[in-house]
C-alpha cells in the first residue's frame, strides 16, 4: 500500500514538473514568435494618447536632424531621447526594447565593419593581421569614423523605432492620409500590412501542425517539411484573398477603406517639449561641430 501510495506521488510530481517545463516552453514561443509583436507594443504603449501626427512628425524631424547633423553628440542625445520615451514614458520593458532593436544593430554592425576594416596585400594601417593571402588592416580614424556612422543610423532607427512602438500602424496610414499620400498607396499599404498577419497566422498553425507531427524531426524531414508549407502557403493565400475580398464587398466595399480614427488633440505641453528637445539638438550640433 505504501508502495503504491509513493509511486502515486512520484507519478503526480513528474507529470506538474512535465506540465510546467511545457508551459514555460509554450510561453517562450508565443512571445518569441508572433508577428504582430511590434503591433502590441504600439497598442499596449502610454504614448498612445498623444496625438499621432505630433508623434510621426517629431520622429521624422529628429531623425533628419540626426543624419543631417552629422554629429556624434547629436546621435547619442537622440538615442538616449528616444530610448527615454519609449521605455520610461511609454511603459515597454527593457528587454523588449532591446529585443525589437537587436535585428537593425545586427546588420548595422555588419554593414559598417566594411568601412573600419579593409584588406590590402602590403601591412598598411595602424593595426593589421596577416591571413595568409593578405592582411586585414584598420587605422583608428577608420574605426572613428565606424563608430561615428553607427551612432548616426542607430540614432535614426531609434527615432523610428519610437514611432512605430507608440503609435499602431493604422494611425501612422491615417497620418499619410492627411498629408494627402495618393489613395492607392493608402489602401495597398493597409491592405498589404493586414495581410501579412492573416499569413504568419495561418504560417504559424501549418508549423505548430507540422511539429506536432515531428515534421522537424531530422534535417531530411525538415526540408521536406519546409516544401509543403510553402506550396500549401500559396494554395491558402490564394483562397484567404479571394474570400477576404468577398466580405469585403459583403461590407459596402466600393474601392475605398474607411476606417473610423478616434480623435487625439494636440497638448500645448507636448508641442513644447518636442520643439525644445528639437532646438537643443540643433545647438549641441552647433557647439560640438
Amino acid at each position: 500500500m505504501e508502495n503504491s501510495l509513493g509511486k502515486s506521488i512520484n507519478f503526480i510530481k513528474t507529470s506538474e514538473k512535465a506540465q510546467h517545463q511545457a508551459t514555460h516552453r509554450h510561453k517562450i514561443g508565443h512571445k518569441h514568435g508572433e508577428g504582430s509583436a511590434i503591433d502590441f507594443y504600439a497598442y499596449a504603449s502610454k504614448l498612445r494618447c498623444w496625438n499621432p501626427t505630433f508623434k510621426v512628425v517629431f520622429s521624422f524631424l529628429t531623425l533628419l536632424l540626426c543624419i543631417g547633423l552629422n554629429n556624434p553628440f547629436v546621435s547619442i542625445a537622440v538615442i538616449i531621447g528616444m530610448a527615454y520615451l519609449t521605455v520610461l514614458k511609454g511603459g515597454l520593458s527593457l528587454s523588449a526594447y532591446i529585443s525589437v532593436l537587436m535585428i537593425p544593430i545586427t546588420f548595422i554592425i555588419m554593414g559598417t565593419i566594411a568601412i573600419g576594416v579593409d584588406f590590402s596585400s602590403q601591412p598598411i594601417g595602424q593595426f593589421n593581421l596577416f591571413l595568409g593571402m593578405g592582411y586585414l588592416f584598420t587605422s583608428v580614424d577608420k574605426l572613428q569614423e565606424m563608430a561615428f556612422l553607427m551612432l548616426k543610423v542607430f540614432g535614426a532607427i531609434s527615432a523610428m523605432i519610437m514611432m512605430t512602438l507608440s503609435t499602431p500602424s493604422a494611425e501612422i496610414i491615417g497620418v499619410l492620409r492627411k498629408a494627402h499620400v495618393p489613395k492607392l498607396i493608402i489602401e495597398l499599404m493597409n491592405l498589404i500590412y493586414r495581410y501579412i498577419f492573416i499569413l504568419l497566422d495561418v504560417f504559424n498553425n501549418m508549423r505548430n501542425s507540422a511539429d506536432s507531427r515531428q515534421g522537424y524531426c531530422d534535417f531530411k524531414t525538415s526540408c521536406y517539411t519546409f516544401g509543403s508549407v510553402a506550396s500549401n502557403m500559396l494554395v491558402v493565400s490564394l483562397k484567404k484573398a479571394n474570400a477576404y475580398y468577398t466580405a469585403m464587398e459583403a461590407r459596402g466595399y466600393e474601392g475605398e477603406l474607411v476606417f473610423l480614427e478616434a480623435e487625439k488633440k494636440l497638448q500645448l505641453r507636448q508641442l513644447i517639449i518636442g520643439a525644445a528637445f528639437l532646438i537643443f539638438l540643433i545647438l549641441l550640433g552647433m557647439m560640438t561641430h
